[in-house]
């Protein structure tokens, strides 16, 4: 009696992890996060807004976009620059009616575009640079960076210590209570500074350029 033979597996019944599980990239983390709005904030833009959760990360993503819009543009300099020293190395049009053609020097006009092509580039890579600072300047300036310690502003600190010198000058006038309740009043005013939760970018980089 011969023996029956088995069909081959069929794949499509291949239930086993390395064929039934996907492998998906891990998630990039996000740049910015959710903080609660401060009392300055529009409200019409709801509870929450977006910031930088640090200083250092609002850095490192300014530098990031800054290099990333230098490459791109050294990319498309040098595609424009290629094309820029191919016109200007070219054979005069006036040759191809002689028919000349075989009188060109390849290799000089190599060497052509290739002192063309780096003038060119040279030329450009300062525009490049600001190219790329003005595109990011913008909205890194009106960016949010979070505040790990909600400290008073400078010009706040300034308006406290003006008051308590006052108040000790003006100790002795009759009128030191009514001066004391419209100070007090005003510091309950400024209480709102302790909520700060965010400042702007612009603060820094006008920090650093300073």
């Amino acid at each position: 009696m011969s023996k029956m033979v088995e069909p081959p597996p069929n794949i499509d019944d291949d239930y086993s992890p390395s064929a039934t599980l996907i492998q998906f990239d891990h998630p990039v983390p996000l740049l910015r996060g959710p903080l609660p709005a401060g009392p300055t904030d529009d409200p019409s833009i709801g509870p929450y807004v977006l910031a930088f959760r640090d200083r250092q990360s609002f850095s490192f993503a300014y530098k990031l976009c800054e290099s990333k819009l230098l490459e791109q543009c050294e990319v498309g300099v040098r595609i424009g620059c290629s094309i820029s020293a191919s016109n200007k190395c070219r054979p005069p049009w006036w040759k191809a009616l002689f028919g000349r053609y075989d009188r060109i020097d390849f290799r000089e006009r190599e060497r052509c575009e290739e002192r063309e092509m780096a003038i060119c580039i040279e030329a450009s890579k300062d525009k490049c640079v600001k190219f790329a600072k003005e595109k990011c300047l913008g909205p890194f300036m009106s960016a949010r960076i979070a505040c790990r310690e909600r400290e008073l502003r400078q010009k706040e600190v300034g308006r406290l210590i003006s008051c308590i010198s006052c108040l000790g000058l003006l100790k002795s006038n009759v009128g030191f209570e009514t001066l004391l309740v419209d100070q007090l009043r005003l510091l309950l005013s400024l209480k709102f500074f302790h909520e700060v939760t965010s400042y702007r970018g612009g603060e820094l980089l006008l920090d650093n350029n300073s």
